[in-house]
């Protein structure tokens, strides 16, 4: 089982990689922000990101830094197929995932204003945001010295393979596939 954990900035296209592994290579989705957002409809919150960052860390505090990861690996255990991870967010869980037979972690970036265009279009329930609001969230979530609280800077230092996906969505699947040749062997 191939366990490969996705983490990068905000809009950098998380969910285009995830969506390639799925449709084209066949793996199992399991999302972070999914497991948050069935965590926060639970306790009847708005589902926005403050919300998700307040629900993200209060199970990390409340159990251990890898938490939500290891729920999210449990289920794709259970399965025995190849699976996806999608926004890995804290140290801990990088460290947690690899000790999990064959895991990589792939991180993805692009430049500030065409992540931001990238999470308006797509519209979902937490990102009707400025611009200000956008980098904000980001700086947010980018450094902290709480193991509990999200550092996508680290998780960034930490992959094993980085994407840049400033140019076309075939250049992004090259890149990957590159790297799926890479781990095959």
């Amino acid at each position: 089982m191939v366990i490969i954990g996705i983490t990068g900035t905000l809009g950098a296209g998380k969910g285009t990689i995830v969506d390639y592994l799925v449709n084209r290579k066949g793996f199992l989705h399991y999302s972070v922000r999914g497991y948050l957002l069935e965590e926060i409809e639970r306790r009847s919150l708005e589902p926005n990101r403050d919300n998700m960052v307040i629900v993200a860390n209060e199970l990390r505090t409340q159990n251990s830094p890898s938490y939500i990861v290891d729920q999210l690996y449990e289920r794709a255990r259970e399965q025995s197929a190849n699976c996806v991870i999608e926004s890995i967010r804290t140290p801990g869980e990088i460290e947690s995932l690899r000790k999990n037979g064959r895991f990589y972690l792939f991180a993805v970036d692009a430049n500030p204003k065409i992540r931001y265009e990238r999470i308006k279009n797509r519209n979902s329930e937490t990102d009707h945001i400025s611009f200000e609001e956008f980098r904000a969230n980001e700086e947010r979530e980018m450094n902290s010295d709480n193991p509990n609280n999200q550092n996508l800077r680290k998780c960034i230092e930490r992959a094993d393979f980085v994407f840049d996906n400033n140019g076309t969505i075939d250049n992004l699947y090259d890149q990957l596939e590159k790297v799926l040749t890479k781990i095959d062997n």
